[in-house]
């Protein structure tokens, strides 16, 4: 059972992967991530089903679309393998339990939102409140299942906690913590705070640890300029993905 639990996960990943994919490129340019179709961006061709695999298809199809040959970037078959081995892992961590399609609701969104603040140096103000918004109300959802309000009391007070360090950060440097960082701490303090204060509190040093040690080896090899922001958002997300699988704490009894 935990073995299909694990592998059914990782399937769920590269699928989810792929549709983490249209988000990224249609989320920043105002597009909608439901309609129209997929299709090729070289041709406009739209992509046939058979060529929509996670993975497999992009490996069929030599990483080319089968209409115009035009070159289909590494991008896709990435995103869907690490939301993949993310999913596998979060299983294998939380194990069956109601607060596990939270906590991958959660590393989807921050897997979407650390490419796009890679890319474009952002986090999508539509998205970062969408992704709160599921998170909650999944979270929600186990605690009413569950009965276990205390691990929602914590998750809220250390939501509150996060966001107040980071507007106050923003406040003192917004060229280093944008405010799409602010917004994105209500989450990420509310997913570990749900683990408990020790894992949020892991997180949270972890993260800033990466991105000041990150940061200056950037500054010090010429790599960025020292008035260029940083993705931090990435940061935020490898801080949080430490607590999460080395942190010292795991949920209370809310297994199915």
């Amino acid at each position: 059972m935990y073995a299909l639990l694990i592998g059914g996960c990782a399937i769920l990943g590269l699928l989810v992967g792929s549709f983490l994919n249209v988000v990224i490129y249609r989320v920043p340019r105002g597009e909608s991530v439901i309609s129209p179709p997929s299709a090729c961006p070289h041709c406009g061709v739209r992509i046939r089903a058979r060529d929509n695999l996670p993975v497999v298809s992009w490996l069929l199809l030599g990483a080319k679309c089968r209409s115009c040959r035009g070159v289909i970037s590494w991008q896709y078959p990435l995103v869907e393998v690490v939301t993949g081995v993310v999913f596998a892992a979060t299983a294998a961590r939380l194990h069956a339990s109601w607060i596990l399609p939270s906590f991958l609701t959660f590393f989807a969104g921050l897997i979407a939102l650390s490419w796009i603040d890679v890319e474009r140096l952002v986090l999508p103000k539509r998205l970062v409140y969408v992704h709160l918004m599921t998170v909650g109300i999944l979270m929600f959802a186990a605690s009413v299942l569950t009965h276990e309000w205390r691990h929602m009391a914590v998750a809220l007070a250390c939501a509150v906690g996060w966001w107040f360090i980071f507007f106050v950060l923003n406040l003192i440097n917004p060229q280093w913590l944008g405010f799409g960082d602010v917004r994105l701490s209500l989450v990420l303090g509310l997913t570990l705070g749900w683990l408990g204060y020790p894992d949020a509190l892991l997180g949270f040093f972890a993260a800033n640890l990466a991105g000041a040690v990150i940061g200056i080896g950037l500054i010090a090899t010429g790599r960025i300029e020292r008035s260029r922001r940083i993705p931090y958002g990435v940061f935020l997300s490898i801080g949080c993905a430490i607590a999460v699988f080395a942190g010292p704490s795991l949920p209370g009894p809310v297994h199915f």
